[in-house]
């Protein structure tokens, strides 16, 4: 069984930065395809960077790409999300996930099998 662990979650000002970890624990995370998320209170869980196997290949969405970096540690079942200039409407829970049936970049949330229980971003003054 998969299991992962997110934390990393605070309260930070805008403008600042903050880096979320995930510990995964079962499995080969090394083959497996990752990503973050987050979902804010009445609004749909959506994608804020995902990464292949190797750690090689990212995908960000708009909203993300140029202030959020995603990175992997395979040695150690990590993944990283490094997230800079912080604006109130990133404010959610982020998640991170993988899809141990690919190891390329996969871009349907759906496809995700395995979830952590979420850590508390709140960007605010």
């Amino acid at each position: 069984q998969v299991q992962l662990a997110e934390s990393g979650g605070r309260l930070v000002q805008p403008g600042g930065s903050l880096r979320l970890s995930c510990a995964v624990t079962g499995g080969a995370f090394k083959d497996y395809a990752m990503g973050w998320f987050r979902q804010a209170p009445g609004k749909d869980r959506e994608i804020v960077a995902l990464t292949s196997w190797s750690g090689l290949s990212t995908w960000y969405p708009e909203i993300t790409r140029g202030r959020f970096t995603i990175s992997r540690d395979n040695a150690n079942n990590m993944s990283f999300l490094q997230m800079n200039d912080l604006k109130p409407e990133d404010t959610a829970v982020y998640y991170c996930a993988v899809d141990k049936d690919v190891g390329t970049v996969v871009g349907n949330i759906r496809e995700y099998d395995y979830w952590g229980q979420g850590t508390q971003v709140t960007v605010s003054s």
